[in-house]
């Protein structure tokens, strides 16, 4: 019996090799990926994964990343197309003269959106920069989702008229984010998460494309890279990280 079974796996593991190297893995998606696209149940049953091998670890559909990759690997090989956003966001930031911590603030504002979760994306991305930033970049990556909805005529910031067509002109805020902006408004980094408003761009030039790479001596001097690769390392936030890298991953 023993060798029978014993032929029964080797054979198992070869067609799981086959159907790896012909990508045809069961590929699961999330229950929120789901939720988002409107998907609903409340039935009762409960299933488990089917015979088929799913896809573990690498994603064979995305571009091969570093063995140990940095910012800009994530920046090249995972962030949408949107990143153009942040990128000319951040060179607005450097053309007005803000600090070089300024620039990677705006640079990395909205990149929860740009990889992970669009709802709530100050409070994410502030999450995933923790470890790896100033404190001062990660909570004015925080405080911008509120302040982006409260004009300050100080620094000529008006309420984006890109929100009335979003959102509809009779929006309200929600509770959470009326009291972080009050919170904000008195506290001493009010400011730097203020300039990331004044410097986000809501209509930027399709002609114009600026890298990630013009970025680089900046990134060097202020983003705090794992040694052993970003996502491979031990911070709270390395996780995100690594669903980032392999987001489909069933487990």
């Amino acid at each position: 019996m023993s060798n029978v079974q014993g032929l029964s796996d080797k054979a198992d593991a070869l067609e799981y090799k086959q159907m790896q190297e012909l990508g045809d893995l069961v590929i699961h998606r999330s229950p929120i990926n789901k939720l988002a696209d409107g998907e609903w149940s409340d039935a009762t049953e409960f299933k488990m994964a089917g015979p088929k091998p799913t896809l573990m670890g690498e994603d064979h559909r995305l571009p091969a990343m570093p063995e140990k990759p940095t910012l800009i690997d994530f920046f090249n090989l995972r962030f949408a197309p949107s990143k153009q956003h942040l990128l000319q966001s951040a060179a607005l930031a450097q053309k007005n003269g803000l600090p070089e911590k300024m620039v990677l603030a705006c640079l990395l504002h909205d990149v929860s959106v740009i990889a992970l979760f669009r709802p709530d994306h100050g409070y994410w991305g502030a999450q995933m920069l923790e470890p790896y930033v100033d404190e001062e970049i990660s909570w004015a990556i925080r405080m911008h989702q509120a302040l982006r909805f409260f004009a300050d005529e100080s620094v000529g910031y008006e309420y984006p008229v890109a929100y009335s067509k979003w959102f509809g002109e009779d929006y309200k805020v929600e509770p959470y984010v009326q009291r972080d902006y009050e919170e904000a408004r008195n506290h001493k980094w009010y400011m730097s998460a203020r300039m990331i408003c004044v410097n986000d761009l809501y209509a930027f030039d399709s002609d114009t494309v600026v890298t990630i790479e013009d970025f680089e001596d900046i990134i060097g001097r202020h983003f705090k890279q794992p040694e052993e690769g970003l996502g491979n390392d031990n911070s709270p936030a390395a996780h995100m990280w690594r669903t980032i890298r392999r987001p489909a991953s069933a487990l």
